[in-house]
């Protein structure tokens, strides 16, 4: 790129940027943004769901031909430009910026609900530092048990009254949650003093918020082993089930597992590689990042169902095992109980029920039930539980601030990269947005926040990602040409990718992302949305219909976060428009120039040298 170009852009990008201080660094920040939270409680549920053995495979080939291409792409096209999402996009289409800027908007719009998460998590972990455990068994008023407590289980009634002291829906308000409120200020506290100084202070915390939560599996993973049950778990979540291939809805599931796994379309990825020196190899970073997102999500999935199945086997003997041997439930087999519950269970007067381990596995296994009731319940059944608790949510806060720090990478970066006055004012913009981000995320500490949580998580992320992975798909393989692209990375790197990148972007990963796209809008509208509520009479969870106003929010947060998409392609036909205007006039009668700063904006002119000489892709 010639010096006048680099002048004109001195106002989008800073001269000195920063850069990793070495590749683990960049690894322990790439790793601890893709390997989060969904890792530890979305991926076991959805293998368990799915058919097991048979979803992973699923998982991987499309990891293999969608997954990986795109995180190569948004890999390369940030370390080749060196800047975040929305100057990557203005680089290679000034009419692509709206992309950029749609990124920031769901990575504000995830950190604001992700961060109350994390505040669950420090809740949950400051009530570890006590014996018994608080949810282990259900208060008395007087010389009774709480009725509501009675009627559930101790986890649960800990969780949705003591914890978040839920409505009973979405329409009911509530009070706000001042121990809750406290926990928000704690987490947004830890992330603004771990991204203040940008990536030289978040990837000091990383050291220790990446590894650890691999320490914590690999302990409760030889802990949950040598259970009773944990091998009954593990064979229940892995039993192939093949017929769910023919399924299109788990294929649409395990897509968008697979995209959210991954961060693909939140802009964080291209954020991190943008410090990045041009002649990493991206390439196998794509690789090895996705294998090691993998390898952690069937870990934790061992771990998971280990210690469920542990949980599941004790519940099932307890309930109905016990009409062989009241003092010692677990001396009974499970599978001879069966057989002569099969037999002989019909005429045997009284409430007898099968004890069924496949149902007491489905039991609270999905996202916040699978951390705060199912594996909280497991962890009060074992010796030493106050231990095995700290350990296990202290896991989780860290799983999710080095996800946040990504979270809020894909913000900071291309907003300072774009703006100069936000560049040299990078640490007071850092400390607003945290301030910003705990006062709107006031709502979520409401009686009813959880509801406005999953509302969050559903709708707020999911189609706009897609949306913005779509766009930058046909932008780079079909706008700016897949070959070209290729070429890119070859003067980067010294070495051409295979070929087969360049039909898996124009072909496969987009019609795929489209098939996504297509499936994820048909069920929203063929399927009215519900949230899971929690009955206060009944003590039980139950699904309600989402009221006429929480659909017309859901519709706004997606349109809010889609609406730079346009407004940017508008505004650079319009700025187009004027410059032709101003051009004719200024010109008239002349041979008509095209002006440098044209040539500054089209893509990725500084991208290429071949003999000393720029590229040109006018």
């Amino acid at each position: 790129m010639t010096s006048t170009c680099d002048t004109q852009q001195g106002s989008s990008e800073p001269v000195a940027r920063a850069g990793w201080n070495s590749k683990i660094e960049y690894f322990l920040a790439q790793v601890g943004f893709s390997v989060g939270l969904g890792n530890v409680w979305r991926f076991p549920y959805l293998c368990h769901q799915n058919g097991g053995g048979s979803f992973i495979l699923l998982y991987v080939l499309l990891m293999l031909v969608v997954g990986i291409p795109l995180f190569f792409l948004e890999l390369a096209a940030g370390q080749a430009i060196r800047q975040g999402s929305i100057g990557v996009w203005k680089y290679i289409s000034p009419r692509l910026a709206g992309i950029g800027y749609s990124s920031c908007v769901v990575c504000f719009f995830v950190a604001l609900y992700y961060n109350v998460i994390l505040a669950w998590s420090i809740f949950y972990l400051g009530n570890s530092f006590q014996f018994p455990l608080p949810w282990e068994q259900c208060p008395k008023q007087g010389n009774l048990t709480v009725k509501e407590c009675d009627k559930s289980t101790p986890t649960s009634y800990f969780w949705y009254r003591k914890a978040l002291d839920i409505t009973d829906s979405i329409d009911e308000v509530g009070s706000f949650n001042p121990y809750i409120i406290c926990c928000l200020l704690a987490a947004w506290t830890i992330v603004c003093l771990g991204m203040f100084k940008g990536i030289k202070s978040s990837v000091k915390v990383m050291y220790f918020s990446s590894i650890f939560p691999y320490v914590v599996l690999f302990c409760f993973l030889v802990r949950g082993l040598l259970l009773d049950g944990a091998l009954d778990g593990i064979a229940y979540m892995f039993y192939p089930k093949l017929e769910i291939w023919a399924d299109v809805q788990v294929w649409r599931q395990a897509a968008t597992q697979v995209f959210f796994a991954l961060g693909l379309g939140f802009g964080s990825i291209i954020a991190y590689s943008s410090y990045n020196p041009k002649n990493n190899n991206c390439h196998r970073d794509a690789f090895t990042v996705s294998s090691i997102n993998f390898l952690t999500s069937v870990l934790a999935s061992l771990v998971v169902f280990s210690v469920l199945g542990f949980r599941a086997k004790k519940k099932a003997l307890e309930s109905s095992c016990v009409f062989f041997n009241y003092s010692d439930p677990s001396s009974v087999a499970l599978e001879v109980y069966r057989d002569w519950f099969n037999q002989y269970g019909s005429k045997v007067p009284g409430n007898l029920t099968d004890c069924d381990l496949e149902k007491e596995m489905q039991q609270g296994v999905e996202g916040t039930g699978l951390a705060f009731i199912a594996f909280t319940e497991a962890m009060s059944l074992l010796p030493g539980s106050p231990f095995w608790s700290a350990l296990f949510f202290l896991m989780l806060l860290n799983l999710g601030l080095s996800t946040m720090f990504g979270t809020m990478e894909g913000i900071l970066a291309p907003l300072t990269d774009r703006f100069k006055t936000l560049a040299n004012n990078k640490t007071k913009f850092t400390i607003f947005s945290c301030i910003v981000g705990f006062l709107i995320g006031l709502l979520f500490s409401q009686r009813c926040g959880n509801y406005f949580v999953m509302m969050f998580d559903d709708y707020s992320a999911t189609l706009p990602l897609i949306i913005v992975v779509v766009f930058e798909t046909f932008s780079v393989s079909w706008l700016y040409g897949a070959d070209r692209f290729l070429d890119d990375i070859e003067a980067m790197l010294g070495w051409r990718p295979h070929v087969i990148y360049k039909y898996l972007w124009k072909y496969i990963c987009l019609l795929a992302m489209l098939g996504l796209l297509g499936a994820t809008t048909i069920r929203m509208f063929i399927k009215r949305p519900t949230y899971l509520a929690w009955n206060r009479e009944t003590a039980s969870e139950e699904y309600l219909e989402y009221p006429g106003w929480a659909l017309a929010v859901m519709a706004l947060l997606i349109i809010f976060a889609m609406m730079p998409v346009p407004v940017g392609l508008i505004h650079a036909v319009l700025q187009d428009r004027t410059k032709q205007t101003a051009r004719g006039t200024e010109t008239a009668g002349q041979y008509r120039i095209v002006s440098t700063d044209d040539n500054c904006e089209t893509p990725m002119t500084e991208l290429s040298q071949r003999n000393g000489t720029a590229a040109s892709f006018s």
